[in-house]
Formats: structure tokens, sequence, C-alpha cells
């Protein structure tokens, strides 16, 4: 099973606000939504571009090199020309801190 990694300090990250982390090796964007923490690859699945750096609206993320649509809090792919979903992390909160880990392959 893999270790959970530290990757913001809760309160780092304002609303509608993203980073790129890494997770055992795996790259990760990192959202605060709603209130919430979502951890999704940061790659789009049509041709393996980083998502980061792509307009945030409410949960959907759009790709900035051609336009897919990603719901940040399933991965689910919303739009060509992306049709496969991308991956999603489990997070939690532990002691103040916004933990992820990368439970592919357990």
């Amino acid at each position: 099973m893999s270790d959970w990694v530290t990757v913001a300090k809760v309160g780092e990250l304002a609303p509608g606000e993203f980073r790129a982390v890494d997770v055992d090796g795996a790259q990760v964007a990192l959202f605060f939504l709603d209130g919430e923490y979502y951890a999704i690859e940061d790659i789009c699945t049509h041709d393996g571009g980083q998502l980061t750096g792509g307009t945030v609206e409410g949960d959907q993320i759009e790709c900035p090199r051609h336009g897919a649509r990603f719901c940040i809090k399933t991965g689910e792919a919303l739009s060509a020309p992306a049709y496969e979903p991308t991956a999603t992390f489990p997070v939690r909160i532990e002691n103040g801190e916004v933990q992820v880990r990368d439970a592919r392959w357990d």
C-alpha cells in the first residue's frame, strides 16, 4: 500500500485554487473547491499534456492544449477530444495537513 504524502497545509489554497504536486512520482493536481480538497492526475487522457494551466470553471478544468474538459471531483472526461477519465486520488486531512496517496497499485 502506498503512503500518504503531505502536499499542502489546510488554508494554503484559496477557494477555486489548485497546484501541481508530486505524489510518489505521479503528477497530481490538487484543487480546493466548495470547502473540499480533490486530487486528479495532472494528465489529459487525450494527449498526455498537463491539465494545470487550464481554466477552472466550477468543478471542471479545461485542458490548455486542445480544450478537453474534465470533472475535478470524479476525473470524468466531459468533452472531446478526451474520452477516457483521468485518475483520481484519495485525499485526507491529518493534523492540519492535506495528504494524498496514489492508491492505483494497491
